[in-house]
Parts: C-alpha cells; structure tokens; sequence
C-alpha cells in the first residue's frame, strides 16, 4: 500500500512539473495586447477594431492588403476579370485546410458571401447591392456576378473571410431567424471559429479575453518564430497596462494610452513606440436629426468653436487637423475647406439658426468613450469653448458596448459622439461608404444619421467607376459635398500608437504599415524571441 502510495505521489509529482512546463513554454512563446472591449469573431457580424484584428488571425480572404493600397493573392492564386468589369473568376489555392482539417472548396467562398449577405451586419454593408450572385465552377474556381461596375472590388474583399460550411451548418440551430439556415451558426461562432486562419480559438472567456493557437497546418507564409499562442485582452487600463508591461506579461499596449501613459512606457528599459498614420480618423460625429444639432448652422458653430491647434499640439502630439473627412494617406483623399477655431464665426453661425433665441432649452450631450481617458479631455474642451458662445453642454461617459447600443436608435444617439474610423479597405470610397451613405446609418462607424440623398448617389456613382482616375474625381465630389452639409467634426488624421517589448519581439508592420484596420495585428508576421528577456 505504501509503495502504491509513493508510485502514485511519483507520478502526480512528474504531471506536476509537466504541467509547469507547459504553463511556463506558453508564458515564454506568446505575445498579449491590450484592446478596448468587446470582440466580435464572427466574420459576418464583427466590424471594430478588436473584432478586425482577431478575425484577421482567424480567417483568411481571397486576396491580401499589403502597403501602398495594393492587393496580392492569398486564397485566390490568381483571377481573371471580363471586359466590362462585372465578372470575376477567381481560382483557388489547392490544399489550403480548415482548422476543422476540411479542404477550402469553392462552395465555401459562396457560402461564406451569401451568409455575411443574408446576415447582413458586420462589413455586408460594402458589398450591398453590388454582386448579382456568386456561382461555384468547379471545386477550385468561382465566379462572382456584378450587378454593376465596382471599382474598388478586388481591393473590398480583403473583408470577406471565409468560412468552412461543413463546419458552419454542423452547429446550425434551427431556431434562428434565417430560415432553413436557422442562426445560421450565429450562436457557435460567438466563441469558436470555421477559419482557415494562421491561429485558431483556444480559449474566449467573451466578457475579459481570447486566446488562439497557432494553427500548424497553415497554408501561406508564417515566420519561424512566430507566436505560438496570441491573447487578446480586454482592458484599457492604464495602470494595469503599465504593471504589465513592466513585468514583461504584456507585448504590445492598445493604442487608447494617454500621452502620459505612452512617455512612461517609452522610458522603460526594452520598450518603443509604435507610431504610424493608419489612415483613420478621429472624428465628433453630429447627430443630424435631433435639435439643435438638426440645424446646419448649429453644426457649423460647433465646428468653428473647437479647438484643433490644442489636440494636435497637445492632447495628440504628432498628429495633423484633418481636412476634410477623409485621412490624407487614403488614396483618393482630396484637400477640402478646414475650419479653424473663430469663435466670432461661431456666434454669428448661431444667430442663422432657428434655434437662436431658444438655444437655452437645449442641453447638447457630448458622448465619450469612458475607456479612453483622453476623448474625454477634448469633451470638456468644447464644452468650455461652447459656454462662451451661449451652449450648454454636459459629458455622457459611455463604455464602448453602450455606445454600440445607443448609435442604433436616432433618439438615443449623443448630439455629438468621438470615435475613430479607419477604411476597410485601401480607398476613399471606404470610409466615404461607411461614414456617410444611409445604408450604414445607426452604426458605431455612423451616428450622424445624415442619410442625404445627393451624397448617397455621388458615394455610389464614385465606387462603381472603374476607371480609377474617374473614381478619383468622383471621391473629390463627395468629400466637397460632406464638408457643405458638416455632419461631422473631422479632428486629426489619425497616428496610431502602440507601447512593443522591442527587446524580444520583431513586428514587421512597424516599417511595412497596411492601412487596412486589423491587418497590422496579423500576428502570422510577428516574431518573439523569449530569450532576450530582462532576466
């Protein structure tokens, strides 16, 4: 009995420190960043920034973005494209394995197009009323139909990820809303992925991170020391960010810091900054359907009461007043008129609007994010500018999930709201698309409710020109036309920011930045050497 006992001690010992070692090997082969919460891992529904990056990681498209605004191929290894620019052929990489180990079929990519379609959340809105149907040709070919000319198609499908049917309808339920598809696999795909992505879901405890594995069977090109395992964590957190940093349990930092916070950082032993216009913006998006910010000349008083000169010397450093609402690293972007703070312009804006003699029976709300500390320092800066000229205003601190939450209702959108939009793809007409035509309206990309139609016509006319130099003209147009109707504030052209253990990982996008959101976090690219770790 005793020496039963002691085999049986032996052997708990050696589990013991088998387990430590794994513990200890996932510690060292692993790189973790902090990133605003919550993550959607669905293709067809996710669109944010975290939601971007981790179904980057997750899933693969047809074709890859790479700097300069270009597409490579990726899943497709090659295309052809008619005449009259509304059929694509695009032939398939054989071989390519699901994490499930299924084989990419054709039939995958027209499932995987018609179920983002039918959904009709996430980045459907691009690709609405452009494709006529996706036809599958043979098991390694498929065809998409347009139902007009789309420019900027190829550069769009960076947003398509596809899915592994098989694996999809294995976990339908039936109770759903899409009919004979039931949730469609809505529910499933909420915590698990169908991707043939460089990682795959290990752990997703939905409400604090996600971790994934490296998938070993990956078909494309994969650094040697590429992380084993990649945790997304969902914390902003300045003091958190720091105590982790320091302690080397934390890679790379969200880009939400405060210039306080990233000058810490920066001073630590080991650690840099990652500094790059990602072609997104900030801007303080007007909701154009309530008073008194349903009033042009309101808007355009807020316009001339901020502060731009502050922001980009003080609270950004670095950064640049926009102009206009699109990045000037976006191809397609245009120079348009810049307000500048005049508060005598201001005042005399507000003496033209209806609102004039009643402006103190309104109280404008100015939304924030709650979890990035700064937005809020721009919110008490306006309100204090907006008191001079007559304005009342008060600060709505909102975490990111409500926000989501309160852009879907017109009457319950902020009169102003600060977030950052980056394009979806490598053009204007992205963020042309998502900021500012109605079929986008209510979402966390648009509060303004501006659904103008003129603007809706120039955006569509722009992004079904084939012709780029046309295209180009057209974008023009549309960003004149935005500017006119001032539905936003457009503050700074975003630098994005990240604190990185430069001592002991290599992140290439630092030099070769994609300004496609999500795609800088492709962490099939990264590379991490534990051995060069403060001991």
């Amino acid at each position: 009995m005793e020496r039963k006992n002691f085999i049986t001690l032996v052997l708990m010992m050696i589990v013991v420190v088998v387990m430590a070692g794994l513990v200890s090997a996932q510690q060292d082969d692993i790189v973790r960043v902090t990133f605003s919460w919550p993550t959607q891992i669905d293709p067809a529904i996710g669109s944010d920034y975290s939601s971007s990056v981790a179904i980057t990681n997750l899933y693969d498209t047809l074709v890859y973005p790479v700097s300069g605004g270009k597409v490579i191929p990726h899943l497709a290894e090659d295309w052809e494209i008619s005449n009259d620019g509304l059929t694509y052929l695009f032939n398939l990489k054989r071989g390519v394995k699901f994490h499930s180990g299924n084989e990419l079929k054709a039939t995958d990519v027209k499932y995987s197009f018609e179920r983002l379609m039918t959904i009709g959340e996430g980045f459907a809105y691009i690709f609405e009323g452009k494709v006529d149907y996706v036809e599958v040709i043979d098991d390694y070919t498929v065809k998409f139909k347009l139902k007009n000319p789309f420019g900027p198609f190829l550069s769009a499908l960076v947003r398509l990820y596809i899915v592994d049917q098989e694996t999809v309808t294995a976990h339908v339920q039936d109770t759903g809303e899409y009919g004979d598809n039931g949730d469609y696999g809505k529910n499933w795909l909420n915590t698990n992925d169908a991707g043939t992505g460089a990682y795959q879901v290990k752990d997703f405890s939905v409400g604090s991170y996600l971790l994934t594995e490296k998938f070993d069977d990956y078909f494309a090109e994969i650094a040697a020391k590429a992380p084993k395992y990649f945790k997304m964590i969902g914390t902003t957190d300045s003091v958190t960010v720091r105590t982790l940093m320091k302690r080397q349990e934390l890679e790379i930092s969200d880009q939400w810091q405060t210039l306080e916070t990233f000058n810490t950082l920066e001073n630590m032993d080991g650690i840099e900054l990652y500094k790059n216009p990602d072609g997104g913006q900030l801007y303080l998006m007007i909701n154009t359907k309530i008073p008194p910010t349903d009033d042009i000349h309101v808007r355009k008083a807020l316009a001339y009461a901020f502060d731009y000169q502050v922001v980009t010397e003080q609270i950004y450093p670095g950064t640049k007043q926009a102009c206009g609402p699109v990045s000037r690293v976006v191809p397609g972007w245009t120079e348009v008129f810049q307000y500048n703070k005049d508060l005598e312009k201001a005042q005399a804006e507000l003496r033209k609007s209806k609102y004039y003699q009643e402006l103190d029976q309104y109280t404008i709300t100015l939304g924030t994010n709650s979890d990035v500390p700064d937005l809020e320092k721009i919110s008490l800066m306006l309100m204090a500018d907006g008191k001079k000229i007559g304005l009342k205003m008060e600060i709505e601190r909102l975490p990111w999930m409500k926000i989501i939450d309160s852009v879907s209702r017109v009457e319950t959108t902020p009169h102003l709201l600060s977030i950052w939009v980056n394009p979806h793809y490598a053009e204007a007409g992205s963020v042309l698309k998502s900021k500012y035509h109605s079929s986008n309206t209510g979402s966390w990309e648009q509060s303004e409710w501006l659904q103008n139609e003129e603007l809706d016509q120039l955006i569509e006319q722009a992004i079904a020109t084939v012709d780029q130099e046309k295209r180009m003209e057209l974008y023009a147009q549309a960003q004149e036309k935005v500017v006119e109707l001032c539905p936003s504030i457009f503050i700074y052209d975003n630098v994005e920011r990240h604190a990185y253990q430069a001592s002991y990982i290599k992140w290439p996008q630092v030099e070769n930045y994609v300004s496609v959101m999500g795609y800088n976090f492709d962490m099939r690219f990264v590379e991490i050497f534990p051995e060069q770790k403060r001991k």
